[in-house]
């Protein structure tokens, strides 16, 4: 008896401490990756996305066996900062959980999968869900910014596990190895993710991340080190049905076939069957049809999928700038129709001298700086009006750059 009262007691404080808000459902999918929060409230979004450096919360460990983990109270304060000006706004806010290598071995150790490759550079790792840090971690950010008092600090409706995780070596480094074993330890991931939010929140979500590639993985590499995203996605929704489903969701990449060509309506490569060999905005609604599928259904309905990572090249030729903002109006016509997109976050709000030569941003930077805004670009102005009642005619202006009559 006294079992059960406590019992009893216990899921009824966890029901008081769980958010039952319902997802929001705000007018339309425009988001940006926010570098300046108050040009990105101007602008009018209504989706933004934070990375969330997993390295950088942990201050430091106690050490194995009892190992206790110690939060940079600084760090998720100055996090704190950058979300709840957004949400306070009633954005949908989606923190991209990112596993930087902090070059602190102890850090490193329990942060880093253990299989990632210790002697190659590389930018990103796979979360190690062996330690225990993983799923202590997702207790506290879950916790923190979708728990019942997430006010206080800001609320995350939307938790992105990992990055582009179909390339495994290089944007989810867990090191050399098959299909299988990729997609079974990175369901380990999400799943202790979604258990914390889950705790904390009756209706956030959880979503996979993926690059382009669909029917094939990255160039010039092995399929150790990457997959065809189709193939992972499929692979992922085995292991979680065998494991319990649960409602996951999918963030992709849709960027041009040549990143560095903005021409988004001319990739030449892509075709509107489920064997494309990349899935991009011209083809987008191939991804879709493919999560209509009854195996991939969640309890009848299909996944949501927001466009989490996509932006388009400024080329330097003085057609530069009017192909990028042509590339965002064909791109912003084109998830109008369809349904299961939710967001279209673009990126990025600054140009980046370190991303490979690409200039995908709002804003051109600064000369000699790293992501210092100097000047907004002419897709400033249109992604400024995007979902407005100034759209038409805006994006109107672009269809002779496109070389098209209609966006249909």
């Amino acid at each position: 008896m006294r079992l059960l009262l406590f019992l009893t007691l216990a899921l009824a404080t966890a029901g008081m401490a769980q958010n039952n808000d319902p997802f929001p459902a705000p007018p339309n999918q425009k988001g940006l990756q926010v570098q300046m929060v108050e040009d990105a409230i101007a602008l009018g979004i209504h989706h933004a996305a934070i990375n969330v450096n997993l390295t950088a919360v942990l201050a430091s460990t106690s050490g194995v066996p009892a190992r206790e983990y110690f939060w940079n109270e600084k760090y998720l304060e100055a996090l704190d900062r950058q979300i709840k000006p957004l949400s306070d706004k009633g954005m949908v806010v989606y923190a991209i959980l990112i596993a930087y290598p902090s070059k602190n071995p102890a850090i490193d150790e329990v942060v880093l999968h253990p299989g990632h490759r210790k002697d190659h550079k590389f930018t990103v790792g796979a979360v190690n869900t062996e330690s225990g840090f993983f799923s202590s971690v997702m207790n506290v950010l879950a916790e923190r910014w979708s728990g019942a008092h997430a006010g206080q600090h800001g609320r995350v409706w939307g938790w992105i596990v990992g990055n582009e995780v179909n390339s495994h070596f290089m944007w989810n480094n867990m090191g050399s190895v098959p299909l299988e074993t990729a997609a079974r330890d990175y369901e380990k991931a999400v799943r202790q993710a979604h258990g914390a939010i889950r705790r904390e929140s009756q209706n956030a979500r959880v979503y996979l991340s993926f690059d382009h590639h669909w029917s094939i993985g990255m160039h010039n590499v092995s399929p150790q080190e990457a997959v065809p995203g189709r193939d992972f996605l499929d692979t992922f929704a085995r292991v979680a049905r065998e494991r319990g489903d649960f409602d996951w969701h999918v963030a992709w990449h849709p960027y041009p076939e040549d990143l560095g060509n903005p021409r988004a309506w001319a990739d030449k490569h892509v075709t509107h069957a489920d064997d494309t060999v990349k899935v991009t905005f011209k083809n987008l609604d191939v991804l879709p049809a493919h999560l209509a599928k009854t195996e991939l259904l969640y309890q009848g309905k299909p996944r949501r999928i927001i466009l989490s990572e996509q932006g388009f090249h400024t080329l330097a030729t003085p057609e530069g700038q009017p192909l990028q903002a042509a590339a965002y109006a064909y791109a912003w016509e084109k998830i109008q129709r369809l349904p299961t997109v939710d967001a279209f976050i673009y990126h990025r709000h600054v140009d980046h001298s370190q991303e490979g030569g690409v200039r995908f941003g709002l804003w051109t930077n600064k000369p000699g700086s790293i992501a210092d805004p100097d000047k907004p670009k002419l897709i400033y102005d249109l992604f400024k009006k995007a979902g407005s009642a100034e759209w038409r005619n805006a994006a109107d202006a672009f269809l002779p750059v496109a070389g098209l009559k209609r966006w249909e």
